[in-house]
């Protein structure tokens, strides 16, 4: 796969981003990891709440397909490389 300028920038500057976020919320990559050991199977729920700070509730959730599982597991391949 060849990539150009453009995309190879981008990828940098998502690492920055990545490393910053990772700085910014320790306990959130810990959390991620503890999950991707045992929980992230096929049928199980993952659910995602955002809460404004007015108090505003975003709730969604989704049931975890094998396509789902291997998405995934290319993220975790991403970011070992």
């Amino acid at each position: 796969m060849n990539m150009n300028l453009n995309q190879l920038a981008m990828i940098q500057k998502l690492k920055g981003c990545m490393d910053r976020f990772r700085l910014n919320h320790p306990k959130f990559p810990l959390f991620l990891n503890a999950v991707s050991q045992d929980a992230l199977i096929e049928g199980a729920v993952v659910e995602i709440t955002v809460t404004t700070p007015e108090g505003k509730n975003y709730c969604s959730n989704l049931k975890l397909k094998q396509e789902d599982l291997e998405f995934i597991e290319c993220l975790k391949a991403l970011r070992q490389s």
